[in-house]
């Protein structure tokens, strides 16, 4: 029984961490799907919908008729259109994109913020937070506390937790208002959270604690292969990018400006990306705007797109 309720409480500390979730979305042009992105010269929608949704996901979407798709992506084009023309323009679907993004973070704040300050207090102290993350430590050998997540120990997270924390604190009082717990929770989105995020990142990645990412780590954290095995095309490719393009300098490292211009570019608006991308799939007539019957003709591209979630939009019962 005891063993049951560590288990449970382990796995409530995983799940109320940033530091997880910070993990799996840094790499921005990590290898999103097995499947190849164009075959045979035409657009994959496959590599969209593992991509965006991931495999498990992209199997519950499945579940859905292309009939039933049609009709649920037909109600959220409604919604994109917000003039009611009957056209979806790029900045209608950026600003759709936009919503979505910040939709997800709204819904991520609120659940990490019941869960964390169930008194709902108008402030959460960082003991309360240490408390209810990492309490269970207390009672631990301390063997067991070189454990963890994502090559951590607990003690490695506690510690990045506690100066995320405090850099997310911007008034030093120890506790967090519901903004500065936004910031904690999501360090990408506030401005002066980025460099921690660029420290995170090479602290992840950087093997042998140098400060830097060689070119082994880079390809390292994304492929983990058999030595033996054929490289997929994607891992060559990723390494012309790291010597064009990501290491400026050409020193065979990544430092912390280098990091930060891969990780969070400073002229790359991925809703405007995304948003040229689905017109771009869609847009029959070229007139790089699209209607509702141009949308629907390429509805296994967006229910594949940030468009509709990651396609959770399309079965979720709240949005009709």
């Amino acid at each position: 029984m005891q063993y049951t309720l560590l288990c449970l409480v382990l796995a409530a500390a995983v799940f109320a961490k940033p530091a997880d979730e910070e993990k799996k979305s840094r790499v921005h042009d990590e290898k999103l799907s097995d499947e190849p992105h164009f075959q045979d010269g035409a657009h994959n929608p496959d590599y969209d919908h593992e991509a965006f949704l991931g495999e498990d996901e992209a199997r519950t979407f499945d579940q859905l008729t292309p009939e039933e798709s049609k009709l649920r992506l037909s109600k959220i084009v409604e919604k994109i259109d917000s003039n009611k023309n009957g056209i979806v323009t790029e900045k209608e679907l950026h600003d759709w994109i936009e919503y979505t993004q910040k939709r997800y973070i709204h819904d991520d704040v609120k659940r990490q913020w019941q869960a964390n300050n169930p008194e709902n207090k108008e402030q959460l102290d960082w003991y309360d937070y240490k408390n209810m993350v990492y309490g269970f430590m207390e009672h631990m050998d301390p063997s067991e506390l070189d454990d963890g997540e994502e090559g951590m120990t607990y003690a490695e997270m506690l510690r990045r937790d506690q100066r995320r924390w405090e850099i997310a604190d911007r008034n030093n009082d120890r506790a967090l208002n519901l903004e500065e717990f936004t910031d904690f929770l999501h360090p990408e989105e506030a401005e002066h959270m980025k460099a921690v995020v660029v420290t995170e990142t090479i602290e992840d990645i950087d093997k042998d604690k140098d400060g830097k990412i060689s070119l082994g780590e880079y390809i390292g954290d994304m492929y983990r292969g058999d030595p033996d095995d054929l490289e997929p095309a994607w891992v060559s490719t990723e390494r012309e990018q790291f010597n064009e393009f990501r290491d400026k300098d050409g020193d065979g490292f990544l430092d912390q400006e280098e990091v930060k211009g891969w990780i969070i570019p400073p002229d790359y608006n991925h809703a405007e990306a995304e948003a040229k991308h689905l017109i771009y799939e869609a847009d029959a007539d070229g007139d790089k705007q699209l209607t509702k019957e141009e949308i629907l003709n390429k509805y296994d591209v967006f229910v594949g797109s940030q468009a509709t979630d990651f396609g959770e939009a399309l079965v979720r019962h709240d949005e009709f």
